[in-house]
């Protein structure tokens, strides 16, 4: 019963903040809010490590380096019950393009570019923390990828507040792109640069 309370709530909470991204009450504006951050990782020379295995392996260890008294009330994965986490990272379904732009900020017309994804974001609002990691089939496309995730939700309307700003890092053939709020985004930055010292920071901007 209680699981299914927690799903029930999870899946309340994920339309809520879906939502928000549907309608608009203002847009950033585009001149000098799109600086590119340093493309280097955190490290100058990052140590060896096994692939991840898929989208979700990358958010899991992210969210399970958080201590206790670091996390806040999360959701991941689609709005279907075989996804759907209440508690911490979930799958995204690949199989709606357009709730993956909407909820995640990815490209619908470039869903074909990946083959796996995964999300956690804010619980009470979306623009506070969203997070999206993806699978890219093709690692030359990477980068392209990472370019069309940032054009994306720069040019996005919002509502329920403006998110601070706007990370896309890259590990290996994986992309993940987060905005929101300064203190926690700069939290999960430096807990993903640790738990994969590989990792590369390709943009970081400013949205408000």
């Amino acid at each position: 019963m209680k699981k299914q309370f927690l799903k029930r709530t999870a899946a309340f909470f994920l339309a809520a903040v879906t939502a928000c991204s549907l309608f608009a009450c203002g847009s950033p504006e585009s001149s000098g809010q799109q600086g590119d951050g340093q493309q280097a990782s955190d490290t100058q020379q990052p140590a060896e490590q096994p692939a991840a295995k898929d989208s979700l392996e990358i958010l899991t260890v992210v969210w399970d380096s958080y201590g206790e008294d670091e996390k806040f009330a999360v959701a991941g994965g689609d709005m279907s019950e075989e996804n759907m986490n209440a508690e911490g990272p979930g799958r995204y379904s690949l199989e709606d393009p357009q709730a993956l732009d909407t909820s995640l900020g990815f490209p619908a017309d470039l869903v074909d570019k990946i083959d796996d994804a995964a999300s956690l974001m804010h619980m009470m609002n979306a623009n506070t923390f969203t997070c999206g990691v993806y699978h890219v089939k093709d690692g030359g496309d990477v980068s392209a990828v990472a370019a069309a995730i940032k054009d994306n939700i720069m040019q996005r309307q919002w509502m329920c507040g403006f998110p601070d700003k706007l990370v896309i890092a890259s590990v290996g053939e994986y992309v993940a792109a987060f905005f929101g709020e300064t203190e926690i985004m700069d939290t999960f930055r430096t807990k993903l640069t640790g738990a994969y010292p590989s990792a590369e920071i390709i943009t970081e901007a400013p949205i408000a």
